[in-house]
């Protein structure tokens, strides 16, 4: 064999050789994409153990927006596995989260439950945790934002109306100042000075009153409480009011029901119903208070014949601040907080407080909490009484609540 051919033959092997090389090189490659493409396919190790014993609402979703794997709570939001992400803030949220190494945080509005439920505002976070499937988690911040927005508007609204008797207070110092030398305007002026500062103290211990049952803390003074001993103290509290008022104070119903909770709380709610009832209530009329035992549950109506209030208006009746009749209120010193407190105290009795009104009939307010067995060892009482509390005044007319 000739120089030439050996050369030729050591040609074609070293070509030989080197596609052997680049088809074992190529073939590795392709292995090990492949097996990368089938580890991206799949869900990390532990992944859905990690979301089951997650309280907030968690997901993985893969490229196509499909839900592959959820924590329990995220059924709430309507997110199931295998279906799609709704919402296209939420989409466009995954969006931007892929292929960047931070997470990508968004607030936005996602339904909670079907129609026609309310939209719940949420933070969303997405994180890429392979190049197929990204990380969301999704937390409720509805309850928050809505009592911000009330401690917003509760500062507002009590800035709002303590510079009126503040102001007041102000000026009529002035002008007792100014006419020190002239006795009976000093003391005209003295006395509407302390007409505002009892407004004011009034104002202010209703606030107290009205933050202290809207706060977290549980109530203190739980025992078991006659509803005869809430209704009695409410009563005599307003008696003196009712009776300058010309207004009968009518108590009827049920005697020895029980409850549990705090007396001077219930008897403050009870007493706002009352003190509410007597300020509407034309002179020579009645307001009737009656006790029902109805199953589970034990009701307090307080029922008066006064202006009523309109159905657009009854829902808000038990805003802060509000007044059906504001100019009557003015003269009356209220604060437009009774009902405020009313329907806080009872709520955190685990109650409910019910209106019904009719303009030019009169209003009925029902304070409906849960029952209890009346203690051992407790007096009996006779269950059906009707007592008319003030006196020389028009005899109860038909229809009051008994």
């Amino acid at each position: 064999m000739n120089p030439t051919q050996l050369a030729l033959l050591a040609l074609l092997a070293g070509v030989f050789v080197g596609l052997l090389i680049s088809a074992v090189a190529f073939l590795a490659w392709r292995a090990r994409a492949q097996a990368q493409e089938q580890a991206d396919g799949e869900l990390p190790a532990g992944a859905r153990e990690v979301l089951g014993a997650l309280d907030e609402a968690a997901l993985i979703v893969d490229a196509s927006f499909t839900i592959v794997a959820t924590s329990p709570s995220a059924e709430l939001f309507g997110l199931f596995e295998g279906e799609s992400i709704p919402g296209d803030e939420l989409r466009e949220l995954l969006r931007s989260s892929r292929g960047v190494p931070h997470s990508e945080t968004g607030t936005l509005k996602l339904r909670r439950g079907v129609a026609p439920a309310e939209p719940r505002l949420i933070v969303a976070r997405a994180s890429s945790i392979t190049p197929r499937f990204t990380l969301v988690l999704v937390r409720d911040i509805t309850e928050r934002e809505r009592l911000a927005e009330m401690r917003r508007d509760f500062v507002a609204n009590t800035s709002h109306e303590l510079k009126t008797p503040v102001g007041a207070v102000t000026l009529l110092a002035e002008a007792i100042e100014s006419a020190a030398d002239d006795p009976e305007q000093v003391r005209s002026f003295a006395s509407r000075l302390s007409a505002e500062a009892m407004r004011l103290g009034n104002l202010t211990s209703r606030i107290m009153s009205l933050s202290r049952l809207q706060s977290s803390d549980e109530l203190t003074e739980l025992r078991d409480v006659a509803v005869d001993e809430v209704v009695t103290s409410a009563i005599e509290t307003h008696a003196i009011a009712a009776e300058s008022a010309g207004v009968a104070l009518v108590r009827g119903g049920d005697r020895g029901l029980y409850v549990r909770g705090d007396v001077q709380v219930l008897s403050e709610a009870v007493g706002n119903l009352i003190a509410n009832a007597i300020v509407y209530s034309p002179p020579a009329s009645q307001v009737g208070v009656g006790i029902r035992g109805n199953g589970d549950t034990v009701e307090i109506a307080v029922t008066d014949r006064g202006i009523g209030i309109p159905e657009s208006e009854q829902q808000r009746v038990f805003e802060r601040f509000y007044r059906a009749d504001y100019a009557r209120s003015r003269r009356t010193g209220g604060t437009g907080l009774g009902l405020s407190i009313v329907k806080h105290a009872v709520q955190r009795h685990g109650g409910e407080v019910q209106l019904w009104s009719r303009p030019g009939r009169g209003s009925t307010f029902t304070i409906r909490l849960p029952a209890i067995a009346a203690p051992d060892g407790a007096a009996p009482t006779p269950r059906k009484t009707r007592k008319k509390i003030a006196r020389a005044l028009p005899a109860r007319t038909k229809g009051d609540p008994s």
